[in-house]
């Protein structure tokens, strides 16, 4: 059987490795709670994110070793739900350099999902699969 796999571009590469990178900033975010009468998220949140940032770390590593879309993929979500968990910070009173980092957190997502899925100039190839 073969299948069509797509080398990643240069890009996709940079991309991947900003999501990697992304994720596993996130991984320590449960080890620094928000105390009591702090502004900042529950904990249950940061252990959301935690979780989700492994999640971005090994699927990223995962889609740039096997060049894997569907890995590329739940790295993509993963990341962009760690940014969703920031959004509220635009909605509530908490000091600007929370928003500005929730902002460059948006910004920086938004960025790593179109260099990780914008399209290669090279030729697909086919390869070999024994089962």
């Amino acid at each position: 059987m073969s299948t069509l796999t797509t080398p990643w571009s240069t890009k996709n590469k940079v991309g991947l490795g900003l999501a990697i990178f992304y994720g596993i900033t996130n991984i320590p975010s449960f080890l620094v709670p928000t105390g009591d009468g702090e502004d900042g998220p529950p904990l249950a949140i940061l252990i959301v994110c935690s979780v989700l940032g492994v999640v971005a770390a090994v699927g990223g590593i995962v889609a740039w070793r096997q060049r894997s879309r569907p890995a590329a993929r739940l790295t993509a979500a993963s990341i962009i739900v760690i940014t969703l968990t920031s959004l509220p910070a635009f909605f509530v009173d908490v000091p600007a350099e929370i928003k500005a980092i929730s902002a460059l957190g948006v910004v920086l997502t938004v960025v790593i999902v179109v260099l990780m899925f914008s399209a290669s100039k090279r030729p697909a190839t086919q390869t070999e699969i024994r089962s």
